[in-house]
């Protein structure tokens, strides 16, 4: 038979259309069966379907007769706020590393425990063999989430006890993990740059005295240089990005995969697969898109009324992506404020006058402040709406010099740390096999025989 390219085309065209109309269910059912969709009520609040002690999210609090009303958004990890924790460690180089090992531990470290703790995260920091050229180096993905995915399933292969659930295997896998994320995304975007950029080929290797933010920017600048303050502001990002909850949906997923009894690979490899997304982890990367398109339609920053008209113009899908965004504006908790944005700004003003772009930093908090007040008229709302974590965390790492495509693994090297507590949480009260359910809303039929079916 000859291949014809475009009868081919006329054929997948059709079965695209086929699947949109199979797969499409009336709206109003999800109404008349009451179904929780995105697992959320009608007021946006999550469903229960679990219990953590791992991190605490609160944007409300409770008045004396007992409604809960907004309030400036809380986040506590084990129980401390993060707030404190941040305080905690601003004189010190190792935060980051502090707060997995509360994280993971459920305590707060001695000195001496954090010591043997960092040596331990050292000693695995060392990828396997030849790993780096085998893996890393063939077939390189334009997109490092991709890269990561596959590099953590690989890792499988050079684990000898790599289908050992034990929490004392889990541990060990979690912690190798955590140590090597750095290495595989700062490796697999030198890979990228070099194989489809054409740019030189730079692999350094990490330092055993430094810390994880710091081994981060040799790895990636490359004249491996990095001033004190782009290492503590990336310690900062990186404490802030580590846990949120057991409902979002990266860290959802790793309940619901570790449920099934999977090994650790699998369950990582699936959680990156989550945060990929641009509704999860690369949410920030559409608002350093946004501003792109703001700096170059707004002609002066300072200006109210023109950053103004141009917020109602993307709010009315008349600007940007049409999609009628102000991305890193709201949170399905937050109300008043996010905490991590409020210490991220903070961080991100400091550093914007080390980078001498002041001025884009102001840009930002005009957009922060007349968008949220455009959103609340345009839109009508009752419930208050703030900036998140990703309204700032871009232009925090544009500042440092880390490339669009490093965005999104940055939080996973971060986040990693919190989905391996609530792996080990999971398998440690476990039991049963995560099953929300969905109800079937379509029509039994009876079977027709080949040669007796009508076209469509």
């Amino acid at each position: 038979m000859r291949f014809d390219p475009a009868k081919m085309e006329e054929n997948m065209n059709k079965l695209v259309e086929y699947s949109r109309r199979s797969g499409r269910i009336d709206l109003r059912l999800y109404q008349e069966y009451d179904v929780k969709r995105g697992l959320r009520d009608s007021s946006g609040k999550g469903v229960l379907t679990g219990l953590t002690e791992i991190s605490d999210v609160d944007g409300t609090s409770v008045t004396d007769d007992g409604n809960r009303i907004p309030a400036e958004g809380r986040l506590y990890y084990q129980g401390y706020n993060v707030n404190d924790l941040i305080r905690g460690s601003a004189n010190r180089r190792f935060g980051f590393e502090e707060i997995t090992y509360l994280l993971l531990f459920g305590s707060l470290p001695t000195s001496e425990e954090l010591e043997e703790f960092i040596d331990i995260l050292t000693s695995f920091r060392e990828l396997p063999g030849e790993f780096t050229r085998d893996v890393i180096m063939k077939a390189p993905s334009a997109n490092m989430m991709n890269s990561l995915q596959k590099c953590i399933l690989t890792l499988y292969s050079y684990d000898e006890q790599a289908e050992d659930t034990s929490i004392q295997n889990i541990l060990r896998q979690s912690l190798s993990m955590i140590a090597k994320m750095p290495l595989l995304a700062v490796y697999s975007y030198h890979t990228f740059r070099h194989y489809h950029r054409g740019q030189n080929l730079i692999i350094r290797n990490p330092k055993p005295e430094l810390s994880l933010s710091e081994n981060l920017l040799q790895m990636l600048h490359p004249d491996g240089q990095y001033t004190q303050l782009e290492a503590k502001v990336l310690d900062i990002a990186l404490i802030l990005h580590a846990e949120h909850g057991g409902g979002n949906n990266s860290t959802f997923t790793t309940h619901v995969v570790s449920s099934t009894g999977t090994d650790s690979y699998s369950a990582v490899a699936a959680s990156l697969g989550s945060l990929k997304g641009p509704k999860h982890g690369g949410a920030n990367l559409k608002v350093l898109q946004m501003f792109e398109d703001i700096k170059e339609n707004v002609r002066n920053w300072e200006s109210e009324d023109e950053i103004r008209a141009y917020m109602n113009r993307i709010l009315d899908k008349d600007a940007f992506d049409q999609s009628g965004l102000i991305y890193g504006m709201g949170h399905a908790v937050y109300t008043l404020s996010d905490p991590r944005a409020v210490i991220l700004k903070e961080y991100a003003r400091k550093l914007s006058i080390e980078k001498d772009v002041e001025e884009e930093f102001h840009l930002y908090e005009n957009v922060e402040r007349i968008g949220k007040e455009c959103m609340m008229q345009k839109r009508s709302l009752v419930k208050p709406i703030c900036a998140n974590v990703d309204f700032y965390s871009g232009f925090v790492y544009t500042m440092m010099n880390f490339p669009p495509e490093l965005f999104t693994p940055l939080f996973a090297i971060a986040r990693i740390s919190g989905w391996s507590a609530h792996r080990i949480e999971e398998m440690v009260n476990g039991g049963k096999i995560i099953r929300p359910a969905y109800k079937y809303v379509g029509h039994h039929r009876r079977y027709v025989e080949l040669e007796d079916r009508i076209a469509k």
